[in-house]
């Protein structure tokens, strides 16, 4: 089944095999490691090529889910999947509150700051416990916060961000 990448939102990837029956590691990247594993169809593939396949069991296991996927029956078909992403349908996701935003739909937006400097396109995101961070990339990497104090405004619509952030942190 082909599906639009526009869609999509990619929520982890296949990261190796488990076991010889099938079973895949998937690295969420999600706020809730175990929340991709409430959807009962996930999309695996690339931004070309997308397979809609059925999750038929899945568990959390250290920082990583277990995934048995439907026709996926051993070791070389999951390590086929190696690398691939993980994606949902857009209009399953749960419905955002204001201010609040998928990483999926932050990537590649333009960051700049209030004097008008563009330090470049949000490449990823990650967590570090006490705030979410944008790995920022442009004339050179920056961390900006994603915090209220530090994200003035994303503007979806444009993809663009408004940062209070010195040019020269």
């Amino acid at each position: 089944m082909k599906t639009d990448s526009e869609s999509l939102v990619v929520m982890g990837r296949v990261v190796a095999p488990y076991g010889v029956l099938g079973w895949v590691k998937v690295l969420p990247d999600t706020a809730s490691k175990e929340s991709l594993l409430d959807y009962k169809h996930w999309h695996v593939g690339d931004q070309s090529a997308w397979q809609r396949i059925k999750l038929k069991s899945g568990k959390m296991h250290n920082d990583v889910l277990l995934a048995k996927l439907e026709g996926v029956n051993d070791r070389d078909a999951a390590f086929a999947l190696k690398g691939a992403l993980v994606a949902v349908q857009r209009n399953e996701l749960p419905t955002l509150s204001d201010n609040e935003f998928y990483w999926a739909d932050l990537i590649d937006m333009t960051v700049s700051n209030q004097q008008g400097v563009d330090f470049g396109q949000v490449k990823t995101l990650f967590e570090t416990g006490a705030n979410d961070v944008m790995v920022v990339e442009g004339d050179q990497e920056r961390l900006i916060p994603f915090t209220a104090q530090v994200v003035i405004d994303v503007d979806v619509d444009k993809r663009t961000i408004l940062v209070d952030w010195d040019k020269d942190f």
